[in-house]
């Protein structure tokens, strides 16, 4: 239970509805709305209970954090995913796929890999809540406008890097104010794409001058 609010006054009979008695039994369940009067009140382990009645997996939403965590670093999963986030899973395989806060999607988990692909919202709430930031890369002026177009980072227009960052990592690239100019997978490791002056550090996935 979240502080502040009483079991026995969200909950008169005495325990929480189990997700059987909300929805029935089945496999199938994946994301559901409730309406309800409670507010901020936590439904057995499985789920949380908010505001206006919306009900978030807290399995799953564990799961995306703890996915997150890993690959970005403790403690960015919570702030990447806060409890507002929709979870939506794969029409053929059932697993978590996509996402979103606010209608804006922010990842989409690989199945290949089981980690996240960022989007450009993704990147710049990393940009916005993460401090220090990790797994960015910093480019030079003169490669701005193509890197934003959606083309290669190479390494000779690399000024600084996190030097964690492994080849096939995925990164944020950003200008020398930290604005986000696009995400992608890294070819070189933090160490090479700052020593290198041949080669493509970033093979850029989106960038913020491309048309949808």
């Amino acid at each position: 239970m979240e502080r502040g609010h009483r079991y026995d006054e969200a909950f008169p009979s005495g325990s929480p509805p189990t997700l059987d008695s909300l929805y029935g039994k089945g496999e199938n369940l994946k994301f559901l709305i409730f309406k309800s009067n409670f507010a901020h009140v936590g439904v057995c382990t499985y789920f949380n209970l908010k505001l206006f009645g919306e009900l978030v997996d807290m399995d799953a939403l564990q799961k995306i954090r703890s996915v997150a965590d890993y690959q970005f670093g403790k403690g960015v999963g919570k702030k990447l995913f806060p409890n507002a986030v929709e979870i939506m899973y794969s029409k053929n395989t059932g697993r978590i796929r996509h996402i979103y806060l606010k209608k804006e999607l922010l990842a989409t988990l690989r199945p290949t890999t089981g980690l996240f692909v960022l989007t450009l919202a993704g990147a710049k709430r990393l940009i916005h809540e993460i401090k220090p930031l990790r797994y960015w890369v910093k480019i030079q002026d003169e490669a701005e406008d193509f890197v934003a177009k959606g083309r290669s980072a190479f390494a000779k227009h690399v000024l600084d890097a996190d030097l964690e960052i492994r080849p096939q990592d995925e990164v944020i690239v950003v200008n020398k104010k930290n604005e986000v100019l696009a995400v992608g997978r890294a070819l070189l490791s933090g160490h090479e794409m700052k020593k290198f002056s041949r080669g493509v550090a970033v093979q850029v996935r989106k960038g913020v001058a491309e048309k949808s």
